[in-house]
């Protein structure tokens, strides 16, 4: 294995960390790592003002016990000399100090997790909408787990450090000199000796271990909700782009991190009063073995007060030497989530053209057209998925895609919901007034969408279908249910609508959840409907009746499905053949002759 080098003080010092930081610096990268930092610090000044107050608080509180560390010397030397006259106004400097100093211990530890916990809401939210947003082809470039990873634990860290590291700087740096120079000015040697360490003992029974554990579990089983809401999310951000209810998804991300919040506090306020037990017993005792002490100093047989002081106060200067050391390790650990964060961020947004959403709009009742001319697509350079095509879908009909597997059919949907770009050619949706276009994400609230596979949430029907439709009334969700042919099966079920699926529609059959899916495309109730082999789990008779019900009571509407079904293709207006990268319409009698086929 080959050894690390060294450089500079660091040979002496022989610190990995700081060694990793003196390399960026010469090779180059220290200037990411500044700009990583000044993204951290982007979101510390919205809490300038508490950062400011908590670093108040904490010089106070690092003052006050060191006044206390001095007047028990002087009480010490009191006690030595007999000079009982000035002895309880000491004893009262020290009750009072001790006191103040374990409150505004206790305040720091709590406003400091708040701050975390905002902070990190802050990032989330902000992470969470630009994901969303983000280009569905480069967001698809990062495996699920590594998004999750990046949107929990790296922004945990970086949480961790935005408020904090820099008052721990000062405050470090601080206590060290303080403590360090309070030492000096008693005896020069006793203040080098301190730098050795010494271990802090931490009294807690049996009960507070029990009951802290009950709280833990409590916030773990919360961020497992939590956690879960963000797997369901991103595994299914193709439905929730192509109905474009991001916002809702945002607001169900803030009411999850509000409960998270409220039990994380409040195991905060439990470690707070545990903390404080524990103190007042540790002072307890310390004051015992302090009474006795005094009692050795008074019969002779104990040095001064100074070395009293020193003893206190060596633990106190290593602790604040350690922590002062421990820095650089934060820091790099908070720029390499901080990167890894910002290359989220920094994906590129979807196209967004409200005006073209407002115009479409205006003519949506008489339905609208979908049209591709002269399309080039490759997901990956000079590996054409589609070339040189065109289709066209109008109001009133039922357009199919056929093809074998993997040749392009999903392609096409995306291309046609503005997921992906054509590299050649447009892709455009037009009204009876003629103007046309181009494909962006805020005209893609013109589409309701049934994407292969399951994509049932867990929840109630009633939560499914509303989730593209939250004023829905329950008249209109049974509505669509009934044209899904759905409503027999849920009818049935004593809790009807409020029936509870559970994830992944764990409860229903395929062909059940299928229907469900279709029916909360059609409370969507957009002039064009997409259906990716959509009907594959439903029987010839079902899939006729769900096609007809939806041209029925909406006529103006442009449906177009990806099948493999003979019975679809003998109801459509149009057949399209993708194979080989090229979108062929079919005659008459192909389409006619490829459904006996089937």
């Amino acid at each position: 294995m080959q050894k690390n080098k060294f450089t500079g003080l660091n040979r002496f010092l022989k610190s990995e960390s700081l060694q990793q930081l003196l390399n960026k610096i010469d090779d180059g990268t220290f200037s990411t790592f500044i700009d990583d930092w000044k993204w951290i610090f982007s979101y510390s000044k919205r809490y300038k003002k508490v950062i400011a107050f908590y670093l108040i608080l904490g010089i106070l509180s690092s003052t006050l016990g060191l006044v206390s560390s001095v007047v028990s010397k002087y009480l010490i030397d009191i006690i030595v000399g007999k000079k009982l006259d000035q002895l309880w106004v000491l004893v009262f400097m020290m009750v009072f100090s001790t006191v103040f100093s374990l409150v505004f211990s206790s305040v720091i530890g709590r406003l400091s997790l708040k701050i975390s916990i905002d902070v990190g809401n802050d990032i989330q939210a902000d992470i969470f909408s630009q994901i969303i947003d983000a280009k569905w082809l480069e967001l698809n470039r990062y495996p699920n787990g590594d998004l999750l990873n990046r949107f929990n634990s790296d922004v945990s860290t970086v949480a961790g450090n935005a408020v904090s590291w820099g008052p721990s700087l000062i405050l470090s740096v601080y206590n060290f000199i303080a403590t360090f120079c309070v030492i000096l000015y008693y005896d020069v040697t006793m203040a080098f000796i301190a730098l050795g360490s010494a271990p802090f003992l931490l009294l807690m029974s049996r009960y507070i271990m029990r009951k802290n554990k009950e709280y833990r579990e409590r916030v773990l089983q919360m961020n497992s909700k939590l956690m879960s809401f963000e797997v369901e999310t991103f595994y299914n951000i193709d439905t929730i782009k192509s109905f474009g209810i991001m916002d809702k998804y945002g607001r169900e991300l803030k009411k999850w991190q509000g409960k998270y919040k409220d039990h994380s506090l409040e195991y905060n306020l439990f470690q707070i009063k545990t903390g404080i037990l524990t103190k007042l017993i540790s002072t307890g005792v310390t004051f015992v073995a302090f009474g006795y002490c005094l009692f050795r100093m008074w019969s002779g047989a104990i040095s001064y007060g100074t070395m009293t002081l020193f003893l206190q106060q060596r633990s106190a200067l290593t602790s604040q030497f350690n922590s002062l050391v421990g820095i650089i390790p934060g820091m790099l650990n908070s720029s390499i989530s901080a990167h890894r964060i910002r290359e989220i961020v920094q994906l590129p947004k979807e196209f967004h053209n409200p005006e073209a959403a407002k115009q479409l709009d205006a003519v949506k009742d008489d339905g609208l057209t979908v049209r591709m001319k002269d399309v080039d697509f490759s997901y990956m350079e000079g590996q054409n998925v589609i070339t040189d095509s065109d289709f066209v879908a109008q109001p009133g009909e039922i357009v199919a895609l056929v093809g074998p597997s993997g040749e392009g059919k999903t392609t096409m949907l995306r291309l046609i919901l503005g997921l992906i770009s054509p590299q050649d050619g447009s892709v455009v949706l037009s009204g009876k007034d003629g103007r046309e276009m181009d494909m962006s994400a805020d005209v893609r609230q013109f589409f309701s969408y049934v994407p292969q596979g399951n994509t049932i949430l867990s929840g109630t029907i009633a939560e499914n279908l509303r989730m593209v439709k939250e004023d829905a009334t329950d008249e209109e969700i049974i509505d669509a249910l009934k044209t899904a042919c759905a409503w027999d099966f849920v009818s049935r079920h004593p809790q009807g609508i409020g029936m509870n699926v559970g994830e992944r529609g764990m409860g229903l059959s395929e062909g059940q959840a299928q229907r469900i899916a279709i029916a909360r495309a059609v409370l969507r109730d957009a002039p064009i409907l997409l259906m990716d082999e959509a009907t594959s789990a439903l029987d010839v008779t079902t899939e006729r009746q769900v096609l007809r019900n939806i041209i029925k009571q909406h006529p103006n509407k442009t449906c177009i499905v990806t099948t493999h079904r003979p019975s679809v293709l003998n109801m459509c207006q149009r057949v399209y053949r993708v194979m080989e990268t090229n979108v062929r319409e079919l005659s008459e009698e192909e389409s006619s002759r490829m459904a006996m086929d089937f």
